[in-house]
């Protein structure tokens, strides 16, 4: 598997370096709030966005409507979509929060729906090593469902795809102060915190650890593997 390190940037700026999707269709899976859905539509694409939490999934649908966005409410174990049909599946950050045993399942879906000599898999995973990640570790340590989402990827997607190449980028996240992590974080609807399991001594001795000239800032390692041209036996 090629490796290649593209040094800080956001997660647009990746994608806009390793896709072209302009005319594609693609399916965010797992898009919490359609942010990313929505930014891939203005690149040219034709987006569903798919989301498993019912509150966000009716959030997402209520919201206003963007050309070329639909929003639908289905797990990533069970795609809404016809076979071989797909020209990309994007998981952001989404595959961990799958749960583990409905991993491989997940995989195999998207593999499902993807057309079979040009269809893309896109996953992006963050590193627990890194500065953010060890952040929220004391009261959301996502270290095993991580690696299960790994393993997930060597078992079940890398066979299965003529090219998977492997990227690294560092993600920077900044912050004014601690209350505006916290009500990033509260905001979230697929997460179960509350403001005290937040605000622990440990969290804020770690969050001040972070502190610049103007403001806080935590850099965390992001993996992104990209498989291309299904095998002939899939």
């Amino acid at each position: 598997m090629k490796i290649e390190y593209l040094g800080p940037a956001t997660d647009l700026e990746v994608i806009d370096r390793l896709l072209e999707l302009d005319g594609l269709s693609i399916v965010d899976i797992g898009c919490n709030d359609g942010a990313l859905t929505r930014s891939l539509a203005k690149r040219g694409a034709h987006v569903l966005g798919l989301e498993p939490n019912p509150i966000q999934a009716a959030h997402n649908r209520q919201a206003d409507p963007v050309d070329r966005v639909t929003f639908q409410e289905a797990p990533a174990q069970a795609l809404p979509l016809e076979d071989n049909g797909t020209d990309g599946v994007i998981f952001s950050r989404s595959l961990h929060h799958v749960p583990a045993a409905l991993m491989d399942r997940a995989i195999i879906e998207a593999i499902r729906i993807l057309k079979p000599d040009t269809g893309f898999l896109y996953v992006l995973e963050p590193e627990m090593g890194g500065q953010f990640s060890q952040l929220l570790k004391p009261f959301h340590d996502e270290t095993q469902v991580r690696a299960a989402a790994l393993a997930t990827l060597a078992r079940t997607a890398g066979p299965r795809f003529q090219s998977a190449n492997e990227y690294w980028f560092t993600k920077v996240s900044r912050y004014a102060d601690f209350d505006e992590l916290r009500q990033k974080l509260l905001a979230n609807t697929f997460s179960p915190h509350d403001a005290r399991s937040i605000d622990q001594p440990v969290v804020r001795a770690l969050f001040d650890a972070g502190r610049t000239d103007d403001g806080y800032q935590f850099t965390n390692p992001m993996r992104v593997h990209l498989y291309r041209g299904l095998n002939s036996a899939t």
